[in-house]
């Protein structure tokens, strides 16, 4: 009963409680006033909160760490899958860009600019604390965590790729619709090797590549431009 409790206790904050906590800091006004520094400590802070919050589900129903997907494999394996998914993520962004360019996508969220770095003492926080944290934390919680209870409770791998995807779009909710399919059809792209290999390496190390180059890169090229 208490390992039930625990599993869509759990599920609900992933489905619901995250999404509204999104919300919440769309719609905060101290968040366009505080320092880039205090938000990538707080953001990076919120995730290995909600992290503890998933060791702890996993605890109280005993699922296996390999369950998860924290199982290695093959060097070769992981190189593939993780040039792939980042060869096809590289050419989604480039074609989002395009499109915003000409005017055919929505433009991005303020806050979406608002966490960009403009300092190289901003770019080195992201790069050391946001990245790495939302590669490891997002990638257990969703590809990890949620991925491996529907399966279960679906008996279907696709129900799990599909409602996992969605539930990481509604967790970037702040980034207006726009950004939330963006985030969903990233969610199924990392989703991908997990699928394939029951590993989610692959999906954590592209996960972190994308989110650099966001914040080391074309983040700040999105600043100078406008």
């Amino acid at each position: 009963m208490v390992e039930r409790a625990a599993e869509i206790g759990f599920l609900l904050v992933l489905v619901a409680g995250i999404p509204v906590m999104s919300w919440i800091t769309a719609h905060d006004p101290q968040v366009r006033t505080a320092p880039r520094p205090a938000l990538y400590a707080s953001a990076a802070l919120s995730e290995w909160m909600f992290t503890g919050m998933g060791l702890a589900a996993v605890r109280v129903a005993r699922l296996s760490a390999a369950s998860l997907g924290f199982r290695s494999i093959p060097w070769p394996s992981f190189a593939y899958w993780t040039g792939l998914v980042l060869l096809i993520s590289g050419a989604g962004l480039a074609l989002v860009l395009l499109l915003e360019r000409r005017g055919w996508w929505p433009d991005e969220s303020d806050l979406v600019y608002l966490l960009m770095p403009k300092s190289r003492a901003e770019k080195a926080w992201a790069l050391a604390l946001v990245a790495p944290t939302a590669a490891l934390a997002e990638e257990f919680l969703y590809r990890g965590y949620l991925f491996a209870m529907i399966a279960r409770g679906l008996h279907s791998t696709v129900w799990a790729w599909g409602l996992s995807s969605a539930a990481f779009g509604l967790a970037h909710l702040y980034q207006r619709p726009s950004g939330m399919v963006r985030a969903a059809l990233l969610g199924a792209l990392l989703a991908w090797p997990l699928a394939r290999t029951g590993s989610l390496y692959p999906g954590m190390a592209t996960h972190f590549l994308i989110d650099a180059v966001a914040f080391g890169w074309l983040g700040p090229k999105m600043l100078r431009g406008e």
